[in-house]
């Protein structure tokens, strides 16, 4: 069973639709798109910019790179990478998201494009790097997902994916308990939309181990895959390369 088929068991479908996926994820992210960052701040208390501080340097985009930002949401990523010299593309399902970043500081620097990361729309083996950050578990089909990344990265090419993942045992039980009734009621009083936080906690929740996503990615065709922890497992970053030509 996907991660997409035990996510949708969760909301009590036995079964669901591609589209049915597609059109659960866009609204949500079509709902949490005005408050998004305010709500990333709140949830994680601010620490998740100091993952994706050091997921950018661990990235280390080279200018005249080709950088791809997946699932790339308000853009602040995509804005890293373009800040070292990358030639940088946000490509995110939700056009709600992207207008909502297009008002960064140096957006207009940026490329825009709304798609899937099932079906990119770049040629192949035309990538130098692809990050996706708190994205992948969103995916309609993950292992469609990382066949795409697969199929457009350059030989050589890099992937990096940051994403919530599983604590180390001690800290679960406080962490489930924070996830289940904190971030709703915060997704309720921030956002005025409990539900669409129900969702986020849960595909969270669904989402592969550290070591099971690493099989994925290897499955995928790429190689070298590594991952680390930050803050004891509630987030990693997996990384990982297309072979050599």
């Amino acid at each position: 069973m996907s991660a997409g088929d035990k996510l949708a068991r969760s909301f009590g479908a036995a079964t669901v639709s591609v589209d049915q996926r597609q059109q659960l994820i866009r609204r949500t992210f079509a709902q949490v798109a005005p408050r998004y960052d305010v709500m990333n701040d709140l949830m994680s208390m601010g620490i998740h910019r100091l993952w994706k501080s050091a997921f950018v340097a661990l990235a280390a985009a080279r200018p005249g790179e080709i950088a791809v930002d997946l699932a790339g949401g308000t853009g602040d990523i995509a804005l890293a990478l373009a800040s070292a010299g990358a030639r940088t593309l946000v490509v995110d399902p939700s056009p709600e998201m992207m207008r909502a970043g297009r008002g960064r500081p140096g957006a207009d620097g940026l490329r825009w494009i709304a798609a899937e990361a099932e079906r990119l729309p770049f040629p192949d083996a035309s990538i130098d790097l692809i990050t996706i950050s708190f994205g992948i578990r969103n995916a309609t089909r993950v292992d469609d997902a990382l066949a795409e990344i697969a199929r457009v990265l350059k030989p050589g090419g890099r992937l990096f994916c940051l994403e919530f993942s599983t604590p180390q045992a001690w800290l679960r039980p406080f962490y489930g308990l924070w996830s289940r009734t904190a971030i709703p009621l915060l997704g309720a009083i921030v956002s005025r939309r409990r539900d669409a936080y129900r969702y986020l906690v849960e595909s969270i929740r669904r989402f592969p181990d550290q070591a099971e996503f690493a099989s994925m990615i290897a499955s995928s065709g790429l190689v070298d895959v590594e991952w680390r922890d930050y803050s004891f497992g509630i987030a990693a970053v997996h990384s990982a390369r297309k072979p050599a030509a």
